[in-house]
């Protein structure tokens, strides 16, 4: 079996890594997967695993090329002849669409996320199945486009046991951000993904400057960095801190490759995003895996995932600002929880994840959608 991917670029991401993991997964059935992305430094991944890509730029939303850029996604989809193809964003899915129209291919519209409501984001209920990481997605499509049931399937983004595991990490990376990052002694606070106006970074750094009134000792540490064209919203982050006068306390660690390293070393893991609700989480996810704590607000994929007072907790929306974060990351970093590991690792089962994965690309094939 042949398929295509297509993701507007490879750079950072949960999106980005749930299509390295799949590649994993493609390949190790035997099939041929072609990741088509217009750049990213998970392309190189991706081809390690043995993936194949092809770089086109699926990611712009200039209308001007639109239909250049359709006409050579045709192109290169005429020459693979896949048969399945696997769209994970509004822009790449309505260039495939055009493509698309004599082809008559079967294909996945992956909606990754509660885009606004618009003819333009309707796209992403147009495959001949749709696939959502959460069941808040996979109603908020049906609500907003009357999707039908039949035609969703949900699979839960996955936690990959071995990877975010507390006993197998790379000791000598731990110790060494230790000591780049200070969080020796200190209640360390963590925040991990893509910055960008939606992950709620300043809620998470207002918070902290309300939290060290009262301990002193808070360590805040911001996991990821923002694309080049968004370098201006993680610019206006360290201008925050400077206003707040919180250098010594707030580290922007950026990117990092190895976050189940960067999870151990917090003591709670916050999702201060207060204006659009995430499909899934996966870094709530991962640092349950690694017996971390998590504090979110009570919508979106966070739902799935934070159940209140067994495993952290959830900020109603209403109260979600920096006060009500406060109030809730003090509340976690004074209570003993037990094994969280244990349940994340089973409700978010890797092997669950490929599984319907692959048996989603299998019924469209065989023609049993």
């Amino acid at each position: 079996m042949k398929i295509v991917q297509l993701v507007p670029a490879m750079e950072q991401g949960g999106v980005e890594r749930g299509v390295v993991e799949m590649n994993r997964a493609i390949v190790a059935q035997g099939w041929d997967n072609l990741v088509v992305a217009k750049n990213g430094r998970l392309l190189d991944q991706i081809e390690r695993d043995g993936g194949r890509v092809a770089r086109l730029d699926v990611k712009s939303k200039n209308p001007l090329t639109a239909l250049w850029r359709a006409r050579e996604l045709r192109k290169l989809l005429e020459r693979e002849r896949p048969d399945v193809v696997n769209v994970h964003s509004r822009v790449p899915a309505w260039l495939f669409v055009i493509a698309n129209r004599k082809l008559r291919l079967p294909w996945i519209s992956f909606a990754h996320g509660a885009n606004s409501v618009s003819a333009y984001s309707k796209v992403m209920t147009f495959g001949t199945v749709t696939v959502t990481p959460s069941r808040y997605i996979a109603d908020y499509l049906k609500a907003a486009y009357g999707l039908e049931e039949e035609k969703i399937r949900v699979i839960p983004r996955a936690i990959d046991r071995d990877k975010f595991d507390p006993a197998r990490l790379d000791r000598e990376f731990t110790e060494e951000m230790k000591l780049k990052w200070r969080t020796e002694g200190r209640k360390v606070v963590m925040g991990v993904g893509r910055i960008t106006q939606l992950k709620g970074y300043d809620t998470l750094i207002r918070a902290t400057a309300i939290l060290k009134k009262s301990m002193p000792s808070i360590r805040t540490v911001i996991v990821g960095e923002a694309e080049a064209l968004r370098k201006d919203v993680e610019e206006g982050l360290k201008a925050l801190v400077q206003e707040l006068r919180l250098e010594d306390t707030v580290v922007f660690a950026g990117n990092q490759q190895k976050v189940a390293e960067c999870l151990s070393l917090a003591d709670v893991v916050v999702s201060a995003n207060t204006k659009k609700p995430e499909a899934f989480g996966r870094s709530m996810a991962e640092a349950l895996a690694m017996n971390k704590p998590v504090v979110a607000t009570a919508f979106g994929g966070a739902l799935d995932i934070v159940e209140n007072g067994k495993n952290g907790m959830l900020v109603p929306v209403e109260s979600a600002g920096p006060e009500g974060f406060a109030q809730a990351i003090k509340t976690v970093l004074e209570t003993e929880y037990g094994d969280l590991r244990t349940p994340a690792i089973e409700k978010f089962s890797f092997a669950n994840m490929i599984k319907k994965g692959l048996e989603t690309y299998e019924s469209l094939v065989l023609g049993k959608v």
